[in-house]
Formats: structure tokens, sequence, C-alpha cells
């Protein structure tokens, strides 16, 4: 027969022993995941570079746009005056004309 201490003693030693292999293997597998978190966060300081240097190429791309839209307000305003200047070779072309079909 089995006195209680040797049942307390069979049931208890592997219990304990698979407790402590269940332990180690949480741990194990808790490093792991810590592991690969690290190294996430590593590729997301790169990440995080690589949108600070997208960040200063848009901000080129804006300070390019600016200028030429600037240069094309210039060509609009230049254009503008062009036709005016038109406008008023054509009223003077037509006078003289008009004086030319009056005198003859």
């Amino acid at each position: 027969m089995v006195t209680n201490e040797q049942l307390y003693l069979a049931i208890g030693i592997p219990m304990l022993f698979n407790a402590t292999i269940l332990g180690v293997l949480i741990a194990f597998v808790n490093s792991k995941f810590e592991a690969v978190n690290a190294k996430f966060d590593g590729v997301n300081t790169k990440f995080d570079g690589v949108n600070t240097k997208f960040d200063s190429v848009n901000a080129k791309f804006d300070a390019v746009n600016s200028r030429l839209d600037a240069i094309e307000n210039r060509f609009d305003d230049m254009r503008d005056l062009w036709r005016a200047e038109l406008r008023r070779v054509e009223e003077v072309i037509d006078a003289r004309l008009k004086h030319l079909e009056e005198r003859g």
C-alpha cells in the first residue's frame, strides 16, 4: 500500500516539474516575442528616417511649385500686357485707316 506521503510525492513532484517546464516555456516564448518587437521597433525607426527624408523632399517640391506658380503669374501678367498693347496698336491702325478712308 501507498502511504499518504508517497501519494503526495507521486502527485506533487510531476505537477511541480510540469509547472517548471511550463514557466520556462512561457519565458522562452515571451523572450522571442520581445525580440520580434525589438526588430519591429528598429524597422520603425528606419521608417521614421525615411519619412523625414520624404518630408524634406516634399518641402523642396513645395518650394519648386511656389516658384513655378510665381513664373506662371508673371506669364499671365505679360500676356495681359501684350493684349492691352496689341489692342492699343489695333486702335491706332484703325484710326489711321479711317483717316485715310476719309481723305481718299
